[in-house]
């Protein structure tokens, strides 16, 4: 059987898991593991399973929330594709680490892929992506996927040991900690609690912008200086187009 899982604040990695699994399988099954109570329970697979994981990056690798629940999956020799979708800037070492994480959790990751969506902190880097272009690339995929129906584990892009987490500096060159950066909630909030359902945490923010991309009435927003500037530094270096990448095993 076919299983499709994403972690997916603002919906781009789910456009392209979904994109993928269809194509694949129409019968497959998504799985948004979003919000913390999806994530239980684990999943458990077996080796008629192909399994598609897509998480985004954050700072150049898997999101750490994800960490602890990824650990726990119980692969049974399932195939797996495994996928990452980044804002434009670069996928560093995620797209390896999720593939290693999946192999030791016992899956043979047959293919994967780096994709690219509109950056979370950003209404203009990567604007609309993914786009038509994105889910046609996508789907020659899925279909190359299909008809070859890989056996042979991938090794794609990436650094062992992983490169440290991407962190920002200021003008002095120093890091910038965001840490303890979260969005504000403006004099102009109607409470009406939809930013509390599309938290993927319980903790610390992550900075994925759900809350203030999905606000009705935009009354959240990120104001820190130290966030504002990364995120025009980041519109202002990182504006070329990329293009997906992606490797098939045999």
């Amino acid at each position: 059987m076919t299983h499709a899982y994403y972690f997916s604040p603002t919906g781009t990695t789910k456009t392209i898991i979904e994109t993928i699994a269809r194509t694949i399988d129409m019968e497959s099954v998504s799985h948004n593991i979003t919000r913390p109570e999806n994530r239980t329970p684990v999943p458990q697979f077996t080796p008629e399973d192909l399994i598609i994981f897509g998480v985004p990056v954050y700072a150049g690798r898997v999101p750490n929330v994800l960490k602890t629940y990824l650990s726990k999956i119980s692969g049974g020799g399932a195939r797996g594709i495994a996928i990452v979708v980044y804002g434009n800037r670069h996928y560093d070492d995620a797209l390896i680490e999720l593939t290693d994480i999946l192999t030791t959790c016992g899956i043979t990751v047959v293919a994967a892929g780096a994709f690219i969506g509109q950056h979370s902190f950003s209404e203009i880097l990567a604007k609309g992506r993914p786009d038509r272009s994105d889910i046609a690339i996508t789907e020659a995929f899925a279909t190359d996927i299909k008809n070859k129906n890989p056996k042979v584990p991938v090794t794609p892009s990436g650094n062992r040991p992983y490169r440290s987490y991407y962190r920002p500096v200021d003008e002095n060159g120093e890091p910038v900690n965001f840490k303890d950066i979260k969005p504000i909630k403006a004099d102009h909030c109607i409470q009406c609690g939809h930013c509390e359902t599309l938290c993927p945490v319980d903790g610390i923010c992550i900075k994925c912008c759900a809350c203030v991309k999905e606000c009705p009435v935009g009354a959240r927003m990120f104001i820190d200086p130290r966030f504002v500037a990364h995120k025009i530094e980041l519109e202002e270096q990182f504006s070329e187009r990329k293009e997906p990448e992606w490797w098939i095993g045999t």
